[in-house]
């Protein structure tokens, strides 16, 4: 199946200033070559730390930022090149829901006019058809219609994700990001608003690139997962491989630590140990494998250290300091290839 979003090697990396003349003096790599591919109709949950460049990512793929380099390609074009005026018309195709709805809505406006512009500003119906479509929006996703001529503080926060999901869908767009779309949310509604999503993603056959630091949440809603760590996706496989079978060292450490609904269960955290390295400045070799002071953190450096596929779309990072030694003899002799 040809994917709908295609994603190669992509980098974005953010200029560090100093100095009298406040010249650069570095960048932060933010994001530093990363790949993959969502089918269409699927959802691919992408997870890691705070700090790790999800939402750059994110945000690079909807060209809120812009890419250092490596492609994006959606629907066979390469968006990375286009011009801003190039790009308009795929934006009816792309849209975003953001972590926070009380910074992503405008106050001054009702939930009408924030539901109707992105129907304004592409030309589409007049001021009758424009007010019967959002309406029906509304209803989507389970608010009244009444509610259009209400204000974004009127509502509690669920309400107000469910708005924001009713603007992105205004447009019928094929992919949608969904930034930490329920990490601002208490946790009843937060399965609610899962449940929406997946509605609508089954009717309007959407898309969904899922981005969050609760793995549980991912666990409800993702076909795939991928694992990110420090600018780079660090392992990537079907939900229940990545679950059950987890391969990458940092990947178990992230299943470690989601509760234990029983009680009566115990379970083995596994702690980590030193901090997260700076993205200013890397270490040249295993970013993980420096972290936890790995022994053969030194064979990697300046190593080839992508993802290979360790078993039929199960990719993990080559890196001998992040995989039980089985999984990297298996893997130690395959050359890197295009990507997930």
């Amino acid at each position: 199946m040809t994917p709908i979003l295609s994603v190669r090697d992509l980098k974005v990396h953010f200029p560090v200033s100093g100095g009298l003349f406040h010249r650069q003096i570095g960048s932060v790599r933010a994001v530093d070559g990363v790949s993959f591919d969502i089918a269409p109709g699927e959802t691919l949950g992408l997870v890691g730390e705070s700090g790790c460049g999800k939402s750059t990512l994110g945000r690079a793929i909807v060209r809120l930022n812009e890419a250092n380099g490596g492609s994006v390609h959606f629907d066979g074009k390469d968006i990375t090149k286009l011009s801003r005026g190039g790009m308009q018309p795929l934006r009816r195709q792309i849209q975003m829901i953001f972590q926070d709805p009380v910074e992503s809505l405008n106050a001054r406006h009702s939930v009408r006019e924030i539901i109707e512009e992105p129907l304004v500003i592409h030309g589409l119906g007049n001021s009758q058809t424009r007010r019967k479509r959002v309406d029906e929006l509304l209803e989507r996703v389970g608010l009244q219609s009444a509610a259009a001529d209400r204000y974004p503080f009127e509502f509690s926060g669920g309400q107000r994700q469910r708005i924001g999901i009713a603007r992105a869908i205004a447009l019928n767009p094929k992919l949608i990001v969904c930034d930490e779309a329920v990490s601002a949310l208490d946790v009843s509604v937060q399965s609610q608003v899962l449940n929406l999503l997946l509605e609508l993603q089954r009717d309007l056959q959407l898309s969904y690139l899922f981005i969050a630091h609760n793995l549980a949440v991912v666990k409800h809603i993702s076909d795939r997962v991928a694992v990110m760590y420090l600018g780079k996706i660090v392992e990537l496989a079907d939900s229940d491989a990545i679950y059950h079978r987890p391969k990458h060292a940092y990947t178990k450490a992230l299943l470690s630590a989601i509760p234990e609904p029983d009680p009566t269960l115990e379970k083995k955290r596994i702690l980590l140990e030193g901090d997260v390295p700076s993205p200013i400045d890397p270490p040249k070799g295993s970013a993980f494998g420096h972290r936890i002071k790995h022994p053969r953190y030194e064979e990697t450096i300046g190593a080839d250290l992508s993802l290979r596929e360790l078993e039929p779309g199960h990719w993990v990072a080559a890196d001998p300091c992040c995989l039980e030694e089985a999984d990297w003899k298996r893997i130690a002799g395959k050359t890197a290839e295009a990507g997930p």
